[in-house]
């Protein structure tokens, strides 16, 4: 123990020698979050939005102040003809296209219905998809409206019966995106400096030529890997810590679930990540090498998390292969523990998947590690 004591206080002064590093560790990531979690929104808002009112009638009116009533539209101009609108459109000047036709007062009233042009610009569908459907949810309102006035104009049409339903909202009461967001950001930031960190470490040694006079000397390879890796598991543990606060005190994030059970978990899930790093630098010669395969098994780690994708809209293949993923196990623990109020038991399955990771990957790493490197 008291060797692997002076590895770890060689470390850390090692760590904290490099003015370079610290900003990388303990800034980068308090910024990445402030950032990303304000960014990384798939809500749809300022929808480029134009008409072609062919009608001018109040009924007509009445149905475009609704969308310039809307806060997820931005009314930019209007246009005379379906040349114009069409023209726009491939410009990219415009998102939506609204054509009201003739007689839309007129024939509402006397055929008791219509058709509304809409044009929108699907080059990326899920956004259109989103946008058809704001659209819709506000003509169909408008339409609920119109329907009323028709009926109190004609005596003869029955009387139309109307259900409510009224939703309540689990977990996120506000709706507000940046709660289901700021978690998985987070989980997003420990792994990425736990490992890039843990990758590099040895390799630096490498390059600089001490892991040689390390291999030398009477240290044992489980004593030399535990000194290695701990100051980043305590690094790691630390930027958990300076994620909740933020999202705490700035996004306004409720923790619901335990505290002890996030970081119980965490703890585990940090030796995964170094496990990952202690194998990718036991094949690799140099910094550049452990940054690039890093980043590598990073970009598939992070776009098959759920993170940004419902794992549930993937392709039954790459479900699959979700189930090799530790940051999914991740985002769904910090997901549940600190939305839902999650327990212990709620959380096993994740943690025994996890915990088996754990000793899968630092086995292997242990095992391809060579004191005669």
């Amino acid at each position: 123990m008291k060797t692997i004591g002076y590895i770890i206080q060689k470390e850390f002064k090692q760590i904290f020698r490099n003015k370079g590093m610290l900003p990388i560790i303990f800034v980068m990531p308090i910024v990445q979050l402030l950032i990303l979690a304000n960014a990384a929104t798939f809500e749809i808002k300022n929808i480029k939005f134009a008409y072609l009112d062919n009608d001018r009638t109040p009924t007509s009116r009445a149905l475009l102040e609704k969308f310039k009533a809307s806060t997820y539209f931005n009314v930019l101009n209007v246009y005379t003809s379906g040349k114009e609108a069409n023209s726009a459109m491939l410009n990219g000047d415009v998102d939506v296209v609204l054509n009201i036709p003739s007689y839309f007062e007129r024939d509402l009233r006397k055929k008791k219905g219509n058709h509304l042009g809409l044009t929108i610009n699907a080059i990326d569908g899920a956004t259109a998809g989103v946008e058809s459907v704001y659209v819709n949810q506000i003509i169909r309102n408008f339409n609920k409206n119109i329907r009323v006035d028709l009926m109190q104009a004609s005596d003869q049409l029955p009387q139309q019966l109307n259900i409510a339903s009224i939703p309540s909202f689990w977990y996120n009461e506000t709706l507000n995106y940046k709660t289901f967001m700021v978690p998985g950001i987070l989980v997003l930031l420990v792994t990425m400096i736990t490992l890039f960190l843990s990758g590099m470490n040895i390799v630096r040694e490498k390059e600089i030529g001490t892991l040689e006079q390390i291999n030398v000397t009477p240290i044992r390879k489980k004593q030399f890997i535990i000194g290695k890796l701990f100051p980043f598991w305590v690094i790691g543990m630390g930027l958990l810590t300076i994620g909740l606060i933020i999202a705490r005190l700035i996004f306004d994030i409720p923790i619901v679930g335990s505290l002890a059970l996030m970081y119980a978990y965490t703890s585990v899930y940090i030796f995964v990540v170094l496990g990952i790093g202690l194998f990718i630098s036991n094949y690799t010669d140099t910094q550049q090498q452990a940054m690039f395969i890093a980043w590598f098994f990073m970009v598939i780690f992070i776009l098959m998390s759920g993170l940004f994708t419902p794992i549930e809209s993937m392709p039954h293949w790459a479900q699959l292969i979700t189930e090799f993923n530790p940051i999914k196990y991740f985002v769904e623990v910090m997901r549940m523990v600190m939305l839902k109020g999650s327990s212990f038991m709620d959380i096993l399955p994740q943690f025994l998947k996890t915990l088996l990771y754990a000793f899968v990957m630092n086995g292997l790493a242990v095992w391809s590690y060579k004191k005669t490197n």
